[in-house]
This record gives structure tokens, sequence and C-alpha cells, in this order.
């Protein structure tokens, strides 16, 4: 089997957000104002889309969003890759910081990547949220 991580259109990411998060909105609220200037990543597998992400630079941080895989394809390390993966593009940019905003049952999900919790928690759409960060930079190197 051929598993590929690419850039992928604003749409298709759309898709699989609104299929896998927020399936009982309008599909309009699984847009994001900024999508039109995010990165977004899809992982592919057989050439069918399971798994998304999109990233938002700015200055020397990055903001990864709307990460979501399919229902039916969810425990079997896709979503890991694409994490992985985002996380190396954003190092490979020499960005300094790369962060999210984690559901709080997903914390130790991206504790896994070496995200810590800030104090920031906040709640949207019944659901409670925690900022998680990465420094990407080697603070001992010169």
């Amino acid at each position: 089997m051929e598993t590929i991580i690419t850039t992928i259109d604003k749409e298709k990411a759309w898709e699989i957000r609104h299929k896998v998060m927020w399936p009982d909105k309008d599909f309009d609220y699984i847009k994001v104002k900024d999508d039109d200037v995010g990165i977004h990543f899809g992982l592919l597998e057989q050439d069918k889309l399971i798994s998304v992400i999109s990233l938002f630079i700015n200055n020397k941080e990055a903001q990864f969003r709307k990460f979501a895989t399919l229902q039916n394809e969810q425990g079997k390390g896709y979503g890991s890759r694409l994490i992985d993966y985002v996380i190396k593009e954003a190092k490979d940019r020499n960005l300094e910081k790369i962060w999210c905003n984690a559901r709080q049952n997903k914390i130790g999900f991206y504790k896994k990547f070496g995200l810590q919790e800030t104090n920031v928690t906040f709640t949207k759409g019944g659901k409670s949220y925690v900022i998680m960060e990465k420094d990407l930079i080697n603070k001992g190197e010169k």
C-alpha cells in the first residue's frame, strides 16, 4: 500500500473537516478565515484522502489547525504520521515554534509529539480546549 503526504487544495481539506469534526453543522462552519493563506496537507492511502491538517505561518511560528482523520481510519497511525510531517515541515522552514488548540481529551496524543500544555484554555462549540506548543529551535545551539 502506498501512503503519501502532500499539499492539497483547501476544498479537499474542507470535505474531511466537515465529515469528521462538525458533520452536524453547516458546511461553512468548518472553514477558517485564513484558509486562503494556509498550507493544507493531506495523507492519502491508495489515492484516498484519509487525514488532513492545515498549517498557518505567522512570522517565526506556525499554528496547525483543523486536524482530522476519517473515523474508520483512526487509530492506525495515519494522524501521527501527518503530525510528524507537519512538525518537520515547520522545522525545515526554520520556524521557532509550532502550536495548536488541542481538545482537552487529546492532550495525551499531542504530548507524544513533544507539545506541552500552556495555561491558556477556552471553550468553543461546547468543547474544551488548551493551547499546546512545541519549541522547534534547540536552545543549546549557537
